[in-house]
């Protein structure tokens, strides 16, 4: 019998490939300085701090932010349109492939600890992504836009990411000595919001992409409509249900809002309904096992 295809672990390499290329400013981490060059302009799909010390690229939900703030004075015409770009190529593939703060939460959901599963509670968490986008994402920073004052309140108040790749890889440099003498009551709660985000990802698979996760969100709404993902063929489909089952998500239907296309779900359906794809063109077909024997 030949091997099953490595869908999984194509997916784990594209996340490291993404995060590297996201972080590629290596001369950062030496010197504990943020790269400021002219590719800073441009944003990266996924989420990954403008101020990490490897950072070549900005982060688009803090691009969206400083864009909502600055809404009084012109629009915020690029960031919008890039973003609906994302969203409509790949909408929430960038989750499940491109995004580096959901590769770190699913390396620590490999800790070896009793995992709390998918129930009725963690469905109904997963809208608060939706809030937090409308309140700190653009609220927050359109409510200050016309007080002539920037402040993008995800990044300020909430960002994992931010406190993670920027804040305490700068703090932790020993050319950054000045930046410990302005650590104040801020820092200390977002480090703590950190440390339980980080915690809750130990027994709650992407527990911060389930349900906090405004970029996320954001993307999720034009899910449905995006180019590249997976996709059932509901002439093939069978309606056994063991593709929600084996999702770790808060998924209610292949694709969905909550689906990350990861494709765990392709070699489990006994049907071979589903496949990974960009628009007609099947890049991952079903894995039966049948299909798996040798000629």
């Amino acid at each position: 019998m030949a091997k099953a295809k490595k869908g999984p672990m194509t997916r784990r390499l594209i996340q490291l490939y993404a995060a590297l290329l996201y972080n590629a400013h290596l001369k950062g981490f030496a010197t504990g300085k943020i790269y400021t060059g002219p590719v800073k302009k441009l944003c990266v799909p996924g989420l990954n701090c403008y101020s990490c010390p490897g950072a070549v690229g900005a982060c688009p939900l803090g691009s969206l932010q400083n864009a909502v703030a600055a809404s009084a004075d012109r629009p915020a015409f690029y960031v919008v349109g890039l973003l609906l770009l994302f969203g409509l190529l790949l909408g929430r593939v960038i989750c499940g492939f491109l995004c580096p703060f959901g590769l770190i939460q699913e390396l620590i959901y490999k800790l070896p600890t009793k995992k709390r599963k998918k129930n009725r509670l963690t469905r109904r968490l997963s809208w608060l992504k939706y809030g937090i986008l409308a309140a700190f994402a653009i609220g927050i920073p359109a409510w200050f836009a016309f007080r002539r004052v920037p402040l993008p309140g995800f990044c300020k108040f909430i960002c994992p990411a931010g406190t993670l790749e920027g804040a305490v890889l700068l703090l932790l440099h020993p050319a950054n000595g000045e930046l410990r003498a302005l650590i104040g009551p801020l820092f200390a709660w977002k480090l703590s919001l950190l440390v339980g985000i980080l915690c809750a990802c130990v027994f709650l698979y992407r527990a911060f992409c389930r349900f906090l996760c405004p970029l996320g969100a954001l993307y999720s709404l034009m899910s449905r409509l995006a180019l590249l993902g997976v996709r059932v063929d509901p002439a093939r489909c069978t309606d056994c249900g063991a593709c929600v089952r084996v999702c770790k998500l808060d998924i209610r239907a292949v694709g969905d809002r909550e689906c990350v296309h990861c494709g765990d779900c392709i070699g489990v359906c006994p049907a071979g309904a589903i496949s990974f794809r960009a628009g007609k063109l099947v890049l991952r077909g079903p894995d039966l096992p049948e299909r798996r024997q040798k000629p």
